[in-house]
């Protein structure tokens, strides 16, 4: 397979996943993303996360595991997914704050 075929299999199975797969079964990323937040503000108390935080940090999971095993082709869907989340969070928040 070409690296273009292989870079948009990636890309297409993240579209899926953020639009279809996982979207079915947890919600819109940024509700779903708020809700891990006030999770995780309950867990560590005096810490402040926002659903942006969270969409940041699960790329930075995926980056850690890309590292060990970065032929596994899961990483870097989830990366391309992470990223498309991380940017509806950032524009749901732009909208709240209007």
């Amino acid at each position: 397979m070409t690296s273009r075929n292989n870079r948009e299999t990636v890309l297409n199975k993240a579209l899926d996943a953020v639009t279809q797969d996982r979207n079915n079964d947890y919600g819109d990323p940024e509700d779903n993303f708020a809700d891990i937040a006030r999770l995780w503000n309950a867990y560590k108390p005096g810490c402040e996360f926002d659903r942006l935080d969270v969409a940041m940090m699960m790329v930075m999971v995926k980056v850690a595991r890309a590292y060990t095993s970065p032929t596994l082709s899961d990483h870097w869907i989830d990366l391309a997914g992470y990223a498309a989340c991380a940017y509806g969070c950032s524009l749901a928040d732009e909208e709240d704050a209007e």
